[in-house]
C-alpha cells in the first residue's frame, strides 16, 4: 500500500528525509547560472549544511513482544556472525540525518524526527570536523528541532520567503543521503500547501526533489541560495523515492526557530473550539458557498471561544484577516497568533455574518 514515509512514523522511516531529485531543463539552468549549472550555487552553499549523527539508547523490547525468543533468530545470528542481543539490555542505536547553520555562533536547525530521543547528537562539518550538538529545543508538530554547537565564524546560510515561491520554480538540495554527506540534487516546485495528513500544522512545499534516508532536516534552496524549505518527508510505496517530496516551508520554520531560540519551547494559542468542515449540502442550506468556513462543533467551556461568544453551530469564515477555507487555516491561524493578543473572527450565525473579537490564552498540552 502506497504511504507517506518521513524519518520515524509511518509516514516516515527513520531518518528518512531530503536530498534531490529530478533533472530539469539543463538549457535554463545554463544560462542562469553563467553556463556552469549550479557550480556557484552549490559552492556558496555547501559549507553550511551539515551532517546530524545521533545515538539513541533504547531498551530492548520485553520477552512478550520480543522475537528473539525465537530459535530461529538465534540460528541467524549464529550463522551470520552477528552478536546475540540481550533481554532487557540497553543498545545504542544509530541515525542519521541533515541540517544546516543559521548563524555564525553555531545555530543549527534539522527536524524533529532526527534527534527525538537521542542521548548523543554529533555534527559533521563538509570540512570534517566534528561537534558535539546540545539540543536546544523541537518541536513535533511541525517536525522542527534547533541544535547548538560551541564556536564561532561558522559558515551561514539564510531564509528566503516561501510564500513567494511558485509552482514551476527551479530549486536544489544538499544533504546526506544515506550518509553521503554533500550531496547535491535539483528539481522544481511541484505544488505548494500540501496537506499530508501528517499534523494539524500541514502546509508542505512539494517537490520532485529525490529525497531519501539521511536528507531530513536538510534545506531547499532557491536559486537565490535562500533556504525556502525544510526537506522533511517522502511518498513512497517501498521506502526509496519517488519524486514526490515535502519540505515544511520557510515561513513557517523561521517563526518556530524564532521560538525555540528564546526559551527552547513552542508557546501557542488557543481558541477553545471544535470544528468540522462545511458540507455542500449545508452550505447551501445556509446560503453560503461550497467549501466557505468551517463549522463549530462545540465550544470548551471556559475558553477563550466562549467568552468571546462563539456559538455550537456558528460558521467561522475569517479569522485575523484570513479566508478560513479548510480546518487547518484555523488552526494554523490561532497558533500563529501571540497568546494574549486579540484577533477578529468572522462568523456566520442565523443568516447574518458578523465579527467578534477574542482574546486568545496559551495552548496548554491538556488542550493540545
Amino acid at each position: 500500500m502506497q504511504r507517506i514515509k518521513t524519518q520515524h512514523r509511518s509516514i516516515g522511516a527513520l531518518s528518512v528525509i531530503a536530498t534531490l531529485g529530478a533533472m530539469v531543463s539543463t538549457s535554463a539552468m545554463a544560462a542562469a547560472n553563467g553556463g556552469n549549472g549550479y557550480v556557484e550555487l552549490v559552492e556558496d552553499v555547501s559549507p553550511a549544511v551539515v551532517f546530524v549523527e545521533v545515538t539513541a539508547s533504547v531498551q530492548l523490547a520485553g520477552a512478550e513482544a520480543s522475537p528473539m525468543d525465537d530459535p530461529r533468530f538465534e540460528e541467524f545470528m549464529k550463522r551470520f556472525g552477528g552478536e546475540i542481543p540481550q533481554q532487557g539490555r540497553s543498545t545504542p542505536q544509530q541515525g542519521v540525518g541533515s541540517g544546516f547553520i543559521i548563524s555564525d555562533d553555531g545555530l543549527i536547525v534539522t527536524n524533529h524526527h532526527v534527534i527525538d530521543g537521542a542521548a548523543q547528537v554529533t555534527i559533521k562539518m563538509a570540512d570534517g570536523e566534528e561537534y558535539d550538538a546540545t539540543i536546544i529545543g523541537s518541536d513535533p508538530l511541525t517536525d522542527i528541532a534547533l541544535l547548538d554547537i560551541e564556536g564561532d565564524d561558522f559558515p551561514t546560510v539564510s531564509f528566503g520567503s516561501s510564500d513567494e515561491l511558485r509552482v514551476g520554480e527551479e530549486v536544489i538540495a544538499v544533504g546526506s543521503p544515506f550518509g553521503l554527506g554533500g550531496t547535491v540534487t535539483s528539481g522544481i516546485i511541484s505544488a505548494k500547501s500540501r496537506n499530508i495528513n501528517a499534523g494539524p500544522f500541514d502546509d508542505y512545499i512539494q517537490t520532485d526533489a529525490a529525497i531519501n534516508r539521511g536528507n531530513s532536516g536538510g534545506p531547499l534552496f532557491n536559486m537565490d541560495g535562500e533556504v525556502v524549505g525544510v526537506n522533511t518527508a517522502i511518498y513512497s510505496p517501498d521506502g526509496g523515492s519517488v519524486g514526490i517530496g515535502f519540505s515544511v516551508p520557510a515561513d513557517l520554520v523561521t517563526n518556530i526557530v524564532a521560538d525555540l531560540k528564546d526559551d527552547g519551547e513552542i508557546e501557542r494559542s488557543w481558541l477553545g473550539v471544535q470544528i468540522k468542515p462545511v458540507s455542500e449540502d449545508v452550505a447551501h442550506v445556509l446560503g453560503l458557498k461550497a467549501g466557505e468556513g468551517v463549522m463549530v462543533e462545540d465550544v470548551v467551556a471556559d475558553s477563550p471561544a466562549e467568552a468571546a461568544g462563539i456559538e455550537n453551530g456558528d460558521v467561522i469564515l475569517r479569522f485575523a484577516g484570513q479566508d478560513i477555507v479548510e480546518l487547518r487555516d484555523l488552526t494554523r491561524g490561532v497558533a500563529n497568533e501571540a497568546s494574549g493578543s486579540v484577533a477578529e473572527i468572522e462568523v456566520f450565525r442565523g443568516g447574518e455574518q458578523f465579527a467578534l473579537e477574542v482574546t486568545l490564552e496559551t495552548r496548554e498540552d491538556k488542550e493540545a
